[in-house]
């Protein structure tokens, strides 16, 4: 696989990736909560798959494991359009590259994604923009628009929380991102800061190969039903939380816009 800095130029030669890894997620106060497991996402160039389409994918299709546009963005046919539309008119106007989205398959239909990423790179394959797109269980999705001069791999992105996820979190604090990435490795950290402090670090992992018919029936086999483990692990991490005592708070009105601008609030010199 090209590297991360040439496989994104040219939507002729991308190809669709699996990541393979485990998510990471770990509660601090005012009790502390963690949990890992097994977990698989797709890496989809949409510019490539738009003139050259994946049989693997089964795009707008039934199947095991499959994507369907409607699932992001506005909930139109083609996603990509729509994020085309934000970027331009979010001030974005030179992400002529690859946009590469991570996220969730459908499986068998069924899908529940917490967050999808995308990348959106310009034509030398400097990253131009990152959007982290994010649902609740309560049917709602707001996005977090990552932009910047000194915009790139290993630094940490910053912005500001204003759309409730969970109801032992209030709508508060700031959220902290870290995007990594080798030619077989991807990692996505997404810490939440709160008025007094860390709350929460989550993080996403997988190792990156072609999607393939093959590839695909490997991760099936040993995830074949992940979609609806992960909502079911949702409630049943939630109802842990409330047995234990951690404050409950009802959902607030969602945001009035749905795309949050302005962020990062502060970028860092990447990690060494």
């Amino acid at each position: 696989m090209p590297s991360p800095r040439t496989n994104d130029a040219s939507a002729a030669t991308a190809r669709p990736l699996i990541g393979v890894g485990e998510v990471r997620h770990a509660r601090l106060r005012p009790h502390r909560h963690a949990f890992s497991y097994p977990a698989f996402y797709w890496m989809l160039p949409l510019r490539a798959l738009r003139t050259r389409p994946e049989a693997v994918v089964r795009r707008g299709r039934f199947g095991w494991a499959s994507f369907d546009d409607r699932d992001h963005g506005d909930g139109r046919a083609d996603c990509l359009a729509w994020f085309d539309e934000l970027l331009v008119r979010e001030g974005v106007t030179d992400a002529d590259g690859e946009v590469w989205l991570h996220c969730l398959p459908r499986m068998l239909g069924h899908v529940f994604k917490p967050v999808s990423f995308w990348f959106a790179h310009r034509a030398d394959g400097s990253l131009a923009a990152i959007l982290a797109e994010v649902n609740n269980t309560f049917g709602e999705r707001h996005c977090y628009l990552l932009t910047g001069p000194k915009l790139g791999w290993g630094q940490e992105l910053q912005a500001t929380k204003v759309f409730h996820v969970s109801p032992f979190c209030r709508t508060e604090g700031r959220y902290r991102f870290r995007f990594m990435r080798t030619d077989q490795r991807q990692v996505v950290r997404v810490d939440l800061d709160g008025t007094d402090g860390p709350l929460i670090t989550t993080s996403i992992s997988g190792h990156l190969q072609p999607l393939t018919a093959a590839s695909l029936r490997t991760t099936l086999w040993r995830l074949p039903l992940q979609s609806l483990a992960v909502v079911a692990r949702i409630h049943w991490h939630a109802l842990q939380l409330w047995w234990r005592g951690v404050p409950f708070n009802r959902k607030p009105e969602p945001p009035a816009q749905t795309v949050s601008t302005g962020s990062p609030t502060r970028l860092s010199e990447p990690a060494a």
